[in-house]
């Protein structure tokens, strides 16, 4: 997909713009604001979305933007970006590498780039549909690995998103699976597109937080769906597996689903 390249080099361009800004407000006093969700955010987050936004506003004036601090812009367009200025804002608040800034582009819906950028430590995962992933540039894959659950260590943000019918799921895949990691944001999903975990598996999210790990991860070559085994877009409903192999994905959308 030749004629995807330049939106690349664009969300790319967004993910440099962020860097600076999210370096200057990291570990220093941040006044945090509780959002009527109870989620914080701070200037940080403010002043990166607000940057981009003039971006884009400026380059492709007729695009959608979908953001995580302000209001939508003309989301009935045929492209839209997709913006998380800081995903894991309770990790940058702590001094935590363990956040990044967030960008997508989709098409009718349709998450067709996906960058993931982590300013502190200089790294960034970036998938285009057809085009393949790369992590700083380099092409990047999955593990691969087939391996049980038993074998399996997941990785979750935190227990209290799951809900409802969910906390019964994660806790069966919870009880079949190796182990539990907790925290991470995007960094973990960022983790299993460059190969170094096999599974994340959450729900509650909104769109402007899996929106950009779709093409990482499946570029990668691994598996990033609902729980119950939709692609995901921007009308998803917040579930996402995200997995090495379709052997391991199949098996946990099995467990989730009993």
């Amino acid at each position: 997909m030749s004629h995807l390249l330049p939106y690349k080099a664009f969300a790319e361009h967004l993910a440099d713009l962020a860097r600076p800004i999210a370096r200057r407000y990291f570990r220093s006093e941040l006044t945090i604001i509780d959002k009527p969700d109870a989620t914080p955010v701070t200037l940080a987050d403010m002043e990166i979305e607000t940057r981009l936004r003039e971006e884009i506003a400026r380059e492709y004036p007729a695009h959608g933007i979908l953001g995580e601090e302000h209001d939508s812009v003309n989301l009935a367009a045929e492209w839209v970006w997709v913006l998380d200025p800081i995903d894991g804002t309770k990790a940058f608040t702590c001094g935590k590498p363990q956040f990044g800034t967030l960008v997508a582009l989709t098409h009718h819906g349709e998450p067709l780039i996906g960058v993931i950028d982590q300013p502190i430590t200089d790294e960034r995962w970036v998938g285009v549909k057809g085009s393949g992933a790369t992590f700083n540039g380099v092409p990047m894959q999955v593990s691969g690995k087939r391996k049980p659950l038993s074998e399996t260590i997941l990785l979750v943000t935190a227990p209290e998103q799951f809900t409802g019918d969910g906390a019964a799921a994660f806790a069966r895949l919870k009880a079949a699976c190796k182990g539990v990691y907790y925290g991470g944001d995007c960094y973990n999903y960022a983790l299993v597109a460059s190969g170094h975990v096999d599974l994340v598996v959450e729900m509650g999210l909104k769109t402007v937080d899996f929106a950009a790990l779709v093409n990482p991860i499946i570029e990668a070559g691994g598996v990033a769906c609902d729980w119950a085994g939709r692609e995901l877009t921007l009308a998803s409903d917040g579930t996402i597996v995200a997995a090495s192999s379709r052997a391991l994905a199949d098996q946990v959308l099995r467990m989730l689903n009993r």
